[in-house]
């Protein structure tokens, strides 16, 4: 990467180094020299995602006096992040994060478990269940009574059936979000939403600001439509944005396009609370930024009694601020393709015009599955078991991983579909590599990063559960094992990822 794009001061640098020394060193560990531990420590905040690549560092004499060490101490550690191929510098420009060139991270999206391979694999790779019965054949037995009168027009509808668009502004206004039709675009599931929205807003070159880490096959998308990705890292734990740092990377790097999942964030789980959302909406505006809002998971809360937050449109009255995507994949059923956009009515049109060069609409069949759904109840009913299995999963998947990895850290979130993991110190992408050897496939954590953050990870997602989840945990110990032994294939023992 040729610049910064992102700025992490002193204070900031301080705070995040010292909430490390909370962690305890292994047994025999020796105290390292001050410039070392200091790289080292700056390299571990990259890998694991809080300090994004590509973020410019305060210059030495700031950091030393807040670190309050010498300058010297400070010169030495950057010099090694440059020597290993963590820290890039140029003159005038100062010195930003990086990761080492060479060794290139997965960075694709997750593709589906081939249909022959289910039968040994454990497949862990894709966050989405199978359709809920009896509602998914009712919901087409339906769509195909309703169908005929559509058969004799000519079936293309850019923005959506009518009925379909009117049916979903109504469930936004329900939920006290005042919404019309015309602020309604229906697409072929959130992933062609996303691929609307960054075509017209976002340009090849253009600066898009995500969460680190974020949704792989979203950034996936947005790689490849070239746009310049600005990570903007999540907090610790599931207390997931941190505003302030929102705020500043809004205000330097100006992006023109910035997109969160604050309902149950892939992959770490966080909920975003109001407050969150209000500030997110506020520094969003302030800078220029068009902010996309994925509530894709926004209905799969689990625990009883959790208190949803109103929705980031509901902090734009003047809808001139947030986009919304939302889709029926995660709720209901990943096969059925059916997405939407909440925006300003002239924001649609610009979209539905755009789309005549692209998929020029959606399935009409689906759609009327859907509007089916929606007005007759069957969707409530589908999602209420979506939720109470998912739940189930989850439940299990946590037992049978702290049972068999209790090295293994993670919060449990509260709703969505995945499990956010930090692996003892393994490597993540060798413990992807592995597990596939040993039947369960599942995702790394740079997967989910921009330019290879998160190797201390994995994404485990609640799609098994009983017998299948302790199986499945079975098999990530037993790759671990092979991952920490060095019988990965490398000739090395990884289980430091930055020893």
């Amino acid at each position: 990467m040729a610049q910064w794009t992102s700025a992490v001061g002193a204070a900031q640098l301080a705070r995040l180094l010292t909430s490390q020394q909370d962690r305890p060193a292994g047994p025999g560990t020796k105290r390292p020299p001050a410039y070392r531990a200091l790289a080292d420590g700056i390299r571990l905040l990259v890998l694991e995602g809080r300090v994004p690549v590509a973020a410019r560092l305060p210059a030495e004499r700031e950091l030393a006096l807040a670190l309050s060490v010498s300058r010297t101490t400070v010169a030495a550690a950057y010099e090694a992040l440059r020597a290993e191929g963590f820290l890039e510098s140029r003159r005038g420009a100062g010195s930003w994060t990086a990761v080492p060139a060479g060794n290139p991270l997965p960075a694709r999206g997750l593709e589906p478990l081939p249909p022959e391979a289910l039968g040994s694999m454990i497949d862990l790779g894709t966050a989405a269940l199978p359709a809920p019965e009896p509602w998914l054949t009712r919901a087409v037995q339906g769509a195909l009574e309703e169908l005929p009168p559509y058969a004799h027009t000519h079936g293309d509808y850019p923005a959506g059936l009518p009925a379909l668009r009117s049916m979903i502004a109504d469930r936004y206004t329900a939920r006290g979000i005042p919404t019309m039709p015309e602020q309604i675009m229906v697409t072929t599931g959130a992933m062609g939403a996303m691929d609307a929205i960054c075509h017209l807003f976002a340009g090849r070159g253009e600066r898009i600001a995500v969460e680190s880490p974020s949704y792989a096959n979203i950034l996936q998308l947005m790689r490849e439509a070239g746009a310049r990705l600005v990570p903007v890292a999540m907090a610790e734990g599931l207390t997931g944005w941190d505003v302030d740092r929102w705020r500043q990377v809004l205000r330097e790097a100006a992006p023109r396009l910035a997109y969160v999942v604050a309902d149950f964030h892939n992959p770490t789980g966080a909920l975003a609370d109001e407050d969150q959302r209000r500030r997110l909406v506020d520094a969003a505006r302030s800078a220029g930024t068009v902010l996309v809002a994925d509530e894709t998971m926004s209905e799969l809360w689990l625990d009883e009694g959790l208190d949803m937050p109103r929705p980031v449109c509901a902090f734009d009255p003047a809808g001139s601020t947030v986009i919304t995507v939302g889709s029926a994949s995660k709720a209901f059923w990943a096969g059925m393709r059916i997405g939407w956009v909440r925006a300003a009515p002239d924001v649609i049109r610009s979209l539905v015009a755009a789309r005549a060069y692209a998929d020029l609409g959606t399935p009409v069949l689906e759609q009327l599955a859907v509007n089916w759904l929606f007005g007759t109840g069957g969707w409530e009913q589908a999602v209420e078991v979506r939720r109470a299995q998912a739940r189930e999963n989850r439940d299990a998947l946590v037992a049978a991983v702290r049972q068999e990895l209790p090295d293994w850290e993670f919060e449990v979130p509260g709703g969505g579909l995945t499990l956010w993991v930090r692996t003892g110190g393994l490597s993540g992408s060798r413990l992807a590599e592995v597990g596939e050897r040993v039947g369960v496939r599942v995702p790394s954590g740079p997967r989910f990063g921009v330019d290879g953050a998160f190797e201390g990870y994995v994404r485990l997602p609640f799609t098994v559960g009983g017998a299948v989840a302790e199986e499945a945990a079975v098999r990530l110990a037993a790759a671990a094992r092979l991952v920490e032994s060095g019988a990965s294939g490398t000739g090395e023992s990884v289980r430091s990822f930055v020893a």
